[in-house]
């Protein structure tokens, strides 16, 4: 089974999603900012903070590569950081990796889920506005890239189930 990668923005339940697709397919998951803080020891805040988002950016791009390593053989469903795409040669990787899923959502509503996320504080500010006006800028900008990383677009606001029936549909595994 080839890598299935899940972008999206921050809130979009690339996790939650991930978890389940993974247990349906019998494969392996993986949270690239998980194993970014675990294999660094420090939080994406605490990089941010120390390094700058350019350094965190370098650090992510290297964990993809290396989870998708990792797992060529038996395949896994992989969770990226939401800025994952803004690097041109991530998105080209995944696209030639695998299957690349973007759970899409709007504004609004992941900045709902944001506002009720206790892990939210481990997130640092992309710009320093308010989660809502925070989320409708980063999605405007970012929004292009998904869909150019994507070979499928899911809809997030649905229930984590039926996103997953969905992905497997359009995996042909259904």
């Amino acid at each position: 089974m080839a890598a299935i990668f899940l972008v999206g923005a921050r809130a979009a339940g690339k996790t939650t999603v991930g978890l389940e697709l993974a247990r349906l397919l019998d494969c392996a998951f993986v949270d690239t900012d998980r194993h970014l803080r675990e294999r660094l020891g420090r939080s994406v805040a605490e990089v941010v903070s120390a390094e700058g988002w350019s350094g965190f950016r370098a650090h992510e791009s290297a964990v993809l590569r290396e989870v998708a390593a990792l797992h060529a053989q038996g395949g896994a469903v992989i969770a990226t950081g939401g800025g994952m795409v803004l690097d041109p040669e991530n998105r080209r990787f995944m696209r030639a990796q695998g299957t690349v899923f973007y759970l899409a959502a709007p504004a609004e509503a992941l900045a709902r889920r944001l506002a009720r996320d206790p892990l939210a504080e481990q997130r640092p500010s992309l710009t320093g506005l308010g989660i809502a006006e925070e989320m409708q800028l980063v999605l405007d900008e970012r929004r292009p890239l998904y869909e150019d990383a994507a070979h499928h677009i899911l809809d997030a606001t649905a229930e984590p189930a039926i996103v997953c029936v969905e992905a497997l549909r359009l995996l042909g595994r259904n």
